[in-house]
């Protein structure tokens, strides 16, 4: 079967999760689902995962501009005492800074937490909390290091081990194949010692393999 060399994966710089969130939900409420994208998130699940998901949705992220340093550090000094310095974990301060601060400002409290801890802020939020809650904020802190890098690691588990998670790996080749899919492809090949062409041609079969190739657009060397 020929390759295309890139197929239509073209970068997107200009990705933009705020109005991403605001689409969804418009999306949501002029659909006929009978209430919003919020109302079923809140009525079916709680606690301080519910508030993540509230915030997350609710798009309220600051947008990238220029790094205050002191509040780089103020933000990391509040996640250091809210978690590995308090007895518990005061939750709603990972859920506040998570979920409004602007990606670029997040980037550089994750590196000064690791400075001012030790520890690297993954390994905080695997020790201070459990459960949803924990997926959630670590797949937050995951995307805001690098989307296509989560995206190609949600791509290999969906793959990895027996049987496939169909639903995951449609949902990523078809959603970033006009954004960023060659980023994801390149992260892929980097992190797991293969390509994503090979692991789906490998996982796949029929004309849906032939269409998931086709999206993937190319072997990575």
């Amino acid at each position: 079967m020929a390759q295309v060399p890139r197929g239509t994966v073209t970068d997107f710089p200009g990705f933009d999760e705020r109005a991403d969130a605001e689409t969804l939900r418009k999306a949501m409420k002029g659909l006929e689902y009978g209430s919003s994208l919020e109302d079923d998130v809140v009525g079916d699940t709680s606690g301080y995962y519910q508030r993540m998901l509230v915030v997350l949705l609710q798009a309220n992220r600051d947008p990238d501009a220029r790094i205050d340093e002191a509040q780089v550090e103020q933000d990391a000094q509040a996640l250091f005492q809210a978690g590995e310095l308090k007895w518990g974990t005061d939750e709603e301060k990972f859920i506040t800074i998570f979920g409004t601060r602007s990606v670029s400002h997040l980037r550089k409290v994750f590196d000064k937490y690791m400075t001012i801890s030790g520890f690297q802020i993954e390994e905080t939020i695997d020790r201070e909390t459990s459960g949803n809650l924990e997926q959630l904020l670590l797949a937050v802190v995951k995307s805001i290091r690098s989307i296509p890098a989560y995206l190609a690691e949600t791509l290999y588990y969906a793959m990895k081990g027996a049987g496939t998670d169909d639903h995951t790996l449609i949902r990523v080749m078809v959603s970033r194949s006009e954004i960023d899919l060659f980023n994801i492809r390149k992260e892929f090949r980097k992190n797991f010692a293969t390509s994503l062409y090979s692991m789906v041609k490998g996982d796949t079969s029929g004309d849906y393999k032939k269409a998931l190739l086709l999206l993937c657009g190319g072997e990575d060397d």
